[in-house]
């Protein structure tokens, strides 16, 4: 019966297996530099090295923090998130958010502390993996596509709040995905229907075309069918 319930969520599964796996690995002798090797993305990487290890580096926690919350955490949303926008639009929202995170803190180590969206040098050797943005952009996708307004509202205020309170790297990439998960939510409401119906509306023209086509084509036949008879 367990076996069942998980399987209903295939996706939330294995992106909790994943956390809960890397987890135990970084903590084994050698294992967080193996982990670091494939999973873990810095600002002072090269960008295509970090856009190798984007999609794992969702799935790496902290080390210094508990895994069990992240674990409960993805779980959950990722489960709601695949009843509710799908399987292919969970992956695209975890992935896009948390690679505009990743980008963002390139973006910020290259323009300095100079700036208000600045880091300092240092912050390109941060350790800049988890799935926090996914989590939370996943959750504002999904109160976008239930209305549920009020929710949508206090994840973006708490993201918010803590970006003021705590300026560092991942309460900054939280806003990022905050701001991406709306956009895609909008887009997908404003778009997502589109080309469904172009393509419906191209197989009704088809459809009347290859008709008027036939009759067209029978119409003649008859014609020259008269034309031949004496």
């Amino acid at each position: 019966m367990l076996r069942k319930k998980f399987a209903a969520f295939p996706l939330a599964t294995v992106a909790t297996f994943l956390i809960l796996l890397f987890s135990v690995v970084q903590h084994l002798p050698g294992g967080e530099r193996f982990v670091n090797h494939i999973g873990v993305v810095r600002a002072s990487l090269p960008l295509d090295v970090s856009l190798l290890r984007t999609p794992l580096s969702l799935y790496v926690p902290a080390l210094d923090l508990p895994v069990w919350g992240a674990l409960a955490q993805v779980f959950v949303v990722f489960a709601i998130a695949e009843v509710v926008l799908g399987r292919r639009m969970t992956l695209v929202v975890a992935y896009a958010c948390t690679l505009a995170g990743t980008l963002f803190a390139r973006v910020g180590v290259a323009i300095g502390p100079g700036h208000l969206f600045g880091f300092p040098k240092w912050v390109a050797y941060v350790r800049d993996t988890g799935p926090s943005a996914a989590v939370v952009a996943l959750a504002i996708c999904i109160a976008f596509r239930t209305r549920a307004w009020f929710t949508a509202g206090t994840v973006v205020v708490l993201m918010v709040g803590e970006a003021v309170v705590l300026p560092n790297l991942a309460g900054l990439e939280h806003v990022v995905a905050v701001i991406t998960a709306l956009l895609i939510a909008v887009s997908v409401e404003v778009f997502g229907d589109f080309w469904p119906r172009v393509l419906a509306g191209v197989g009704a023209a088809t459809s009347v075309a290859a008709s008027a086509s036939r009759e067209v084509a029978a119409e003649a036949r008859r014609r020259s069918a008269g034309a031949v008879i004496p």
